[in-house]
């Protein structure tokens, strides 16, 4: 696969140097290269108008102005603080529109690397493990933005220290950069604790980290097929499995949704909401034209055993943002040839559920996430 390209001039001579991202977006077209000297105001002029700042001084004062830029942005937001009375539906596409602008906005400061990897900048930190845990990693010189560095080096440590586990009793799952990480833990009680069938074999659809099918598997299902087309997602799910010592119980597979044959239950944690993602890092989030959760509904009564059960993990936030009604939902449900058996209810917990200034926090407060209990219906 080829490796964009960043060019710039500095002074009279031409450079270019592969351009890294983890989000998948495109470098920028016009690249000036600047140090300590530039000013915060107009570090931030530059950055609005999409042009990249390749940072040449200190790298802690390119963390520096990385705040100093971030605070702007803060203020801008406020500022332009979205009407009370506005639709929540498009209050949720501006709001999306303000965060893409900021997310280009913010990626603006570049840093550069050498052919070794490392960062060739006075105080800069040694990232290489990040770099190489996040992305595959061309010859020669290359560049990063500031921002995406920033978070490659959080997931590497996610990676490293794993995300403790409460419905493992503790025990931790290490996700990989670009896996969804099992931060949300009020979906993972749901599937400790939903009435499991009786028997024979599990299905984990779309596994990511493999947390579902380990959960499962330490409940006492025998066998556990944990499926995904992810490359990255099938290697941290088996790399998983193996550490929490499952690799008997769980297998994982490439599949896209259901592997062959039937089973006695069948989960599945779709992307929440409705929606095309912006970058490659959204798309444990959006589900364009909701195809994971319709494919999940569409081919489930074809591969559960008779009395069999499939257990649906979706919070209700799209319905209270304007993406998706309840009774659409329910029609996908019915067209499917399913009934419900059941819902099991819980309430987020994440710190955004609880923040008032957060734009969507009307709709996040009165989000409730489920575990759908579904079945054939009968002939």
């Amino acid at each position: 696969m080829s490796v964009p390209r960043l060019e710039w001039t500095a002074g009279t001579a031409a450079h270019d140097a592969a351009w890294l991202s983890g989000a998948g977006a495109l470098p920028p077209r016009r690249v000036v290269a600047v140090d300590d000297t530039i000013r915060a105001d107009d570090a931030f002029r530059l950055a609005s108008e999409s042009v990249g700042l390749l940072w040449g001084g200190d790298f802690q004062n390119a963390r520096q102005l990385l705040q100093a830029m971030t605070r702007r942005l803060n203020k801008q937001t406020e500022r332009s603080r979205l009407p009370d009375d506005m639709p929540m539906r498009e209050r949720f596409n501006r709001y999306r529109q303000g965060q893409a602008r900021r997310a280009r906005t913010l990626g603006m400061v570049l840093i550069p690397l050498d052919a070794a990897q490392a960062i060739p900048l006075r105080r800069a930190p040694d990232v290489r493990a990040a770099l190489r845990h996040a992305l595959d990693l061309p010859e020669g010189n290359a560049i990063v933005s500031l921002r995406e560095l920033q978070g490659m080096v959080g997931a590497y440590e996610w990676h490293r220290n794993g995300v403790p586990v409460p419905a493992l009793a503790g025990e931790t799952i290490h996700p990989d950069f670009g896996v969804f990480s099992p931060i949300r833990g009020e979906y993972l009680d749901l599937v400790a604790r939903a009435p499991l069938p009786m028997g024979g074999t599990a299905l984990d659809i779309g596994t990511g980290t493999g947390v579902l099918a380990a959960i499962l598997a330490r409940r006492g299902m025998p066998m556990v097929i944990a499926s995904d087309l992810s490359p990255r997602a099938l290697a941290c799910a088996r790399a998983n499995i193996e550490r929490l010592g499952l690799s008997g119980q769980v297998v994982v597979q490439e599949a896209d949704l259901f592997p062959p044959g039937r089973a006695a239950l069948a989960v599945c944690n779709p992307p929440w909401l409705p929606g095309k993602a912006s970058s490659t890092l959204e798309q444990a989030v959006y589900d364009p034209d909701s195809r994971m959760l319709r494919g999940f509904l569409g081919g489930l009564a074809a591969h559960l055993l008779p009395g069999g059960e499939g257990w649906l993990i979706l919070s209700d936030l799209a319905e209270h943002l304007g993406l998706r009604s309840r009774d659409q939902l329910l029609g996908m449900i019915e067209a499917a040839g399913l009934v419900v058996i059941d819902r099991l209810d819980t309430r987020p917990r994440h710190g955004k559920a609880f923040d008032a200034s957060d734009p969507l926090h009307a709709a996040r407060l009165q989000e409730t996430t489920s575990l759908w209990r579904l079945g054939a219906a009968k002939p």
